[in-house]
Parts: C-alpha cells; structure tokens; sequence
C-alpha cells in the first residue's frame, strides 16, 4: 500500500513555493531550521505510517461502544497511537516555549497533522480538536486557565472538546437553550444538552475539557446573549463533573471517533443537591461567540486540510492500483490478441487521475498557503501588515473550508471509479475514505453556511476590503505570470475569470433584496473557489517553469487540466449569479 501522503510534493509546497526556511528569520522561530523542519515531518510520516495506517480499517469495523459499566470502549490501537503522538511533542508543536511547546511554524504543524488525518483521520481527530481548544485558551483564557487546562493537555493527559450543537438548533446556534447560572463562587452552573460532539467521550486520557456555549442571565437575545465555558469531565479536585454521556451517535464515516449525546447538569454525578455541570468562564460574559469562532475558524481550516489528506489518500490508492492493475487495450491496438494494458495507459483513467491530483495536490497548496499566512500575521512586525493578513486569512477561511471538502469527495468518488468494482468492496481502502470524507461537507458548517459567510460577511466586510484583498492578491500573481510565456495564457484566462468574479460580486449586492442576493450564495462559493484554485495552480506553474523532470511536469498537466476543464466551469456559474436567478426562492414549499 502507498504512503497516505506525498513527501515529494509537500517539500516542493513548504521548500520551493512557501518557501518556509525564511521563517526562521522571525523571532519567533529562530531557533529552527530546515532540519527540524524535516525531522517533524519525518517522525510525522514514520509514526503515521506505523500506528495511525495500521488500524485504520480496525477503528472503522469495530466503532465505539458503551461498555456494562457505563464507560466508552475503543480498540486498543487508539490510545496506544495518540500516547506515541502526545510523548513525540507533537500536540505542543506550534505553541509557545513557555507552555511546553516547541514554537513550530503552524505550517510546519499543518503538515504534519496532515500524514495523521490521510492515514487515521478517526484517531486523527482527537488531537485535532485538543490542539484547537488549546490555542483558543491561550488566546482568550486566563493564566490560571492556561497552567489548569491547556498545560495538561499539550502533554497529552487531558483532551478538548468543542460544544456548540444542540439537538434542536443544529447550526443555528442563536437558538440554543444551554443555560448557565452564576454560583455565588465564581463558577456558573451549566444544565443542557449538546449534540455531535466529537471525542465527547472516552477512557484515553485523564480528563476532557469541554469549551461549551451557553446563555448567562442578562445577554441579550440570540447569538449577542452566548457565553463560553469551560465544563470538563474531571473537575481539579478529583470529583467527576455533573457531565453525563447520554449515547453515541454513529456514522456512516468516521467511525473511530466517539460522537456524543452530552447531557449538562441532569444530577448523574454532583454530590451536592445544586443541579448543573460546574463551568468556568471564559473571558467576559456574552462575547462567547466571538471567542469560539478562534476555535471554529482554525477548525473549519483544519476540516478543509482532513478532507484534503483523506482526497490524497484515496487519489494515491487509486494511482497505485491503476499503475499494477492489467484490463483492456487503447483503441489504437488493432490486434485483438494483443496483451491487456495497465489501467493508466487508458485515456479516461488518465482524466480521472488528472482530476483527483488537480484537486488534491491544489487543495493541499491552498491549506499550507493559509498556514503559512497566520504564521506571518502572528509575527508581522507592522500592525497594519498584521490586519491585511488577517483579513485575506479571513476571506480564504469559507472557501478552503468548503472547497477542499467538496472536491477532494470528488477525488474520493474518482478514485473508486478507477478500482471499478473492487472499489466498493471493503477488501479496499477507497470505499472507507469516501465515507469518512463525506463528513467534512458537513463538519464546521455546510456549503450553504460558508456561502453565506463569503458572499455575506467576507468579501463585503469593511467596506468590500476583503474581496479587494484577495483580487489584489490574485492580480500580482497574474502580473508575474503574465512575463512568463510557458504560465501567460494562463494567467490571461484567470484575469478574465478574476474581473467576472468582481463583476458579479458587484451584481449581487446591487440587488435591493439581501434574499435574492443571497439566494444562491453556494454557487459563489464553488465558483469563487474556483478562481482561487486556479490562482494557486497558477502560483505553482510560475515556481515549476523552469525545472526539468516528471514531478514538474505532472505538476504542469495538472495545472493544465484544472484551467481546460475545471475553470470553464465558473463561466455558467457567473452568468446564473448575474441573472440574479430566483428559481429557488420562488419555488414553494408544497410544490415538492
């Protein structure tokens, strides 16, 4: 079986085209180099390779269950892979010296996480979600919070958790009803209910310290009036917390993960006759939103980067198997007793491996490009240069969310398409990363909440600075391309894919009604994602022009396959959006 991942071509994003060496020039990461860079990816890929691939299968036939006596089962195989994962360093990597971490550029970070997800994205996901709950504490919690709860954590001994979803509200979480109750001891009293929860819980770690939103008296109505709280398993002097596991949800991917039913405060577990979980304020009251979205952002990145790795896994499984498989013979062997030929010699097999490595190979650019932008806006020296990276992290966010987890699906589908019947067979691997990606489309939020997030919020936010930003951004790399005669046809198709996007971005919002606007902010989702692929291939074809070899050259007929048949795609999509089509919103319900 091939590796999950490609070191080849991740030297080739984080050497040749990010070129991240250059961030040991900043403070902040001076004390590495390019040997530690590559020794974080090295054990990454090695212990990947040997304790995340190897039960992967395991995880998926054998999910989690509630035992006799109450408590989470998994195979063994998990903890004894995240206990290897804690002890390397690695949930501390990107964090500060001064809490035990090693100040790893988050790029660095990213692709290592990413040799995780391709080979378990099941037991990947714990420490993903720790490392997510983590950095939002640093940011916004107290010292006592940081030395109580993140501290532990980064060693491994306790995971994290986010709790935003209730059974009712689902993504609406103006319409949650988890409340909270100041105890007169600084603490608040937590009672609800939360759904979805991942890594909710289970036996493999000390304690899990759930971030929980809730609404404290006297907030206002809606999303203005949530709080966020700290609400763990084990409170720190031993006690069990009022937390209890209602059930597990199970799923048609992803089924290593435990997803929980979270019951708050029901009186299971609190000693005292006071109902509800304890729970311990984060920041100030009524702005925990503003707080979780630091742990939603980072996480919505972070799903674009799992659906990436599960994409490339697949797209790896389904080249292997088209390089040894032998069945037919191209229209251009006349003899029909000639031998059969591999898969990949065929015309169509070739499309279709063309798409997936367009798709992934693409997408993992996109996600370690948006890595390395927060680690350059951490460390800008110039606040103003800070914000402006701040606000194209911003407008990217939606889309390398959404994009890669629409895509790299695709990439999934295509490559059990290239097994042919074998790939919906269990005895293969691509049958699984198809339902464990298909997740992703949903996880941190739909394609329709990310639409509404770009087209709504992104690229018309402080005035439409967003949009202008990114198209900037675009345009200098169209500038550079264009002095280019291998890259300067390229860069003049994605000039005119750029203006249209302008164009019709301008469209949208002359409308007088938000609803029309609005109405098919999916499509502008898929469409400007992909004006913003195309621009990163771009960026890859400017760093392979001159380079000789078949890496650089399957590089140059990806590129080229994602400009002939992917871009042309946005050119309907434009011309619906500029319509200002109504279909859906006149559509009534009782017609279905």
């Amino acid at each position: 079986m091939p590796a999950p991942l490609s070191r080849r071509d991740l030297d080739f994003l984080l050497y040749e085209w990010l070129d991240i060496v250059a961030f040991t020039d900043r403070d902040r990461f001076k004390e590495h180099s390019r040997e530690t860079f590559d020794g974080s990816l090295d054990l990454s890929a090695e212990l990947a390779v040997k304790l995340f691939a190897t039960h992967n299968k395991k995880a998926d036939q054998n999910e989690p269950h509630v035992g006799s006596d109450g408590k989470v089962v998994l195979i063994d195989e998990v903890k004894t892979a995240l206990d290897q994962f804690s002890q390397a360093g690695l949930l501390a990597a990107q964090f500060d010296e001064e809490v035990g971490g090693l100040q790893l550029p988050s790029v660095v970070a990213r692709a290592c996480m990413a040799w995780f997800q391709a080979a378990n994205t099941s037991t990947s996901s714990y420490p993903f979600l720790t490392i997510a709950n983590a950095n939002l504490l640093m940011e916004y919690g107290s010292r006592d919070q940081i030395d109580t709860w993140v501290r532990p954590m980064l060693q491994g001994r306790f995971f994290g958790t986010m709790c935003l979803s209730e059974p009712q509200a689902g993504s609406s979480l103006a319409d949650i009803t988890t409340k909270a109750q100041p105890a007169g001891d600084g603490t608040h009293r937590i009672t609800g209910t939360k759904m979805w929860i991942s890594g909710g819980d289970h036996e493999l770690t000390e304690n899990i310290v759930h971030l929980v939103l809730a609404k404290a008296p006297g907030g206002a109505p809606g999303v203005k009036g949530i709080s966020l709280f700290i609400v763990p398993k084990v409170l720190p002097d031993g006690r069990r917390n009022d937390v209890a596991l209602v059930g597990l949800n199970h799923k048609m991917g992803n089924r290593g993960t435990t997803n929980t039913l979270l019951n708050f405060g029901d009186g299971t577990y609190d000693p005292t006759s006071e109902r509800g979980a304890v729970g311990y304020l984060v920041g100030e009251l009524h702005h925990g939103l503003t707080y979780m979205f630091h742990m939603m952002n980072e996480a919505r990145i972070g799903v674009g980067l799992m659906a990436t790795a599960i994409g490339y896994a697949g797209y790896l499984q389904s080249l292997e198997y088209a390089k040894v498989r032998v069945q037919g013979r191209t229209p251009s062997v006349k003899n029909p007793s000639s031998p059969p030929v591999a898969l990949i010699e065929h015309a169509d097999v070739k499309r279709m491996l063309l798409a997936q490595k367009s798709y992934v190979e693409g997408a993992l650019a996109l996600e370690l490009y948006c890595a390395a932008l927060v680690d350059k806006q951490q460390t800008a020296l110039d606040t103003a240069e800070a914000d402006r990276l701040a606000t194209l992290i911003d407008v990217l966010t939606p889309i390398a969310k959404s994009w890669p987890s629409q895509w790299c699906l695709e990439a999934n589908n295509l490559a059990i398409q290239v097994l042919g019947g074998y790939g919906y067979t269990k005895e293969f691997d691509v049958e699984q990363l198809y339902r464990d990606n298909r997740l992703n489309p949903i996880h941190e939020g739909t394609h329709g909440i990310q639409g509404l997030d770009l087209l709504g919020r992104k690229v018309v936010m402080n005035g439409g600075s967003g949009l202008k930003l990114l198209v900037e951004t675009i345009e200098t790399t169209v500038s550079c391309a264009e002095g280019i005669e291998s890259t300067a046809p390229y860069a003049l198709r994605l000039r005119k894919s750029v203006d249209r996007l302008v164009e019709v971005t301008s469209i949208l919002w002359s409308a007088t009604d938000p609803a029309v606007t609005l109405a098919n902010s999916s499509v502008y989702l898929e469409a400007a994602g992909h004006v913003v692929m195309a621009w990163v291939w771009l960026e890859q074809l400017i760093t392979v022009a001159d380079q000789q070899g078949s890496f650089y050259d399957g590089k140059r007929a990806a590129a080229q396959y994602f400009f002939r048949y992917e871009l042309p795609r946005t050119d309907f999509q434009f011309d619906l959006l500029a319509s200002l089509d109504s279909t859906t919103l006149d559509t009534e319900p009782a017609w279905f």
